[in-house]
């Protein structure tokens, strides 16, 4: 039998995530044993308290302390708003996740969970994803860490995490195909109704312009590209503009945003596009027209390649009002 251990760190920690992960779990050992198999899992919550208070006090929880139990086979970290207050708060507890770990413990991380697995220091130079409205602030943070905001879920090594919000429950069935077989994770699947083919976040990811960096010229460069979108931009013109070499405007661009100019060009130029297809009744041609798109092929690459859909394709789920191109 395998033991999971669901924490429940100090802080205002996402109860959905918590009784989420509980519920699937505990559904999917009675589905197993209802198949005449032995029960597969037993699942404890833990903290470094004895008694927590959740969704602004409304919910109380009583986990175990962490101390009591020797050795886990998998760790769920759930969602919690990341603050440094958040980090100082569960010292304790990400150490103990860490030494876990390193006794042959398996982690599984939610959504913004990612920040008290990467205050583990056992990130480094691996794959992770949360929350797509935390890339920037994560990246600052732990730039060590190979961040892949737009898949669902990575796994490496015994560590598995995914995107945002909701999509825990993706993980969740991920982790229950693992632990039991392909038939138990598709019972979950219709019991549950969660959609098991999703693979990335892309189509939810809402750009941010990443301004809250210091760097006083680059916020100008970024702003130049804001009101131009329509237009050529010329970065060799723009960093003479700023009095800058190229190769140290690039340099400097991608520290602050963490994306090169082409690539902040790019994510603005397809988020003022999204935009238009949720809204309006433009064609897609008028919407390539606002965003300076002359291409229809590059266009379409580029819209595809950031929000893993095709603009039609995006019109078509998130304006009800779509008429056919």
């Amino acid at each position: 039998m395998k033991h999971v251990t669901i924490l429940v760190p100090k802080g205002n920690a996402n109860l959905s995530s918590i009784t989420g992960s509980h519920e699937i779990l505990t559904s999917a050992d009675a589905y197993w044993q209802r198949q005449g198999n032995k029960p597969r899992l037993e699942i404890t919550l833990a903290s470094t308290e004895s008694e927590l208070k959740l969704d602004a006090g409304f919910v109380t929880v009583h986990p175990i302390h962490i101390q009591t139990i020797q050795k886990t086979d998998l760790l769920i970290i759930p969602s919690a708003p990341y603050s440094a207050q958040l980090i100082r708060e569960n010292e304790a507890m990400i150490g103990w996740i860490r030494e876990q770990y390193l006794g042959g413990a398996e982690i599984a991380s939610m959504c913004t969970g990612a920040f008290l697995l990467a205050a583990t220091g056992l990130m480094d130079g691996r794959l992770c994803s949360t929350h797509w409205s935390a890339e920037a602030s994560f990246r600052q943070l732990y730039p060590k860490i190979k961040l892949q905001a737009d898949k669902l879920i990575t796994a490496e090594k015994g560590i598995y995490t995914n995107g945002g919000a909701y999509s825990f429950l993706n993980l969740i069935l991920f982790l229950v195909e693992k632990y039991f077989d392909r038939q138990t994770a598709i019972y979950c699947s219709k019991l549950f109704q969660i959609d098991m083919e999703r693979s990335s976040q892309s189509p939810f990811f809402i750009f941010q312009t990443q301004k809250n960096h210091g760097d006083p010229l680059i916020e100008q460069a970024q702003t130049y590209i804001e009101e131009h979108l329509s237009g050529k931009i010329s970065f060799e013109a723009l960093a003479a503009d700023l009095a800058i070499s190229r190769r140290n405007f690039d340099r400097r661009f991608i520290k602050a945003t963490g994306n090169t100019p082409v690539e902040y060009l790019q994510r603005v130029k397809i988020e003022v596009a999204k935009k238009s297809l949720e809204k309006g009744r433009k064609s897609i041609v008028d919407v390539m027209d606002e965003v300076g798109y002359s291409d229809d092929k590059a266009f379409r690459e580029v819209f595809r390649k950031i929000t893993s859909l095709s603009p039609l394709e995006y019109r078509a789920k998130y304006n009800r009002h779509a008429a056919s191109v």
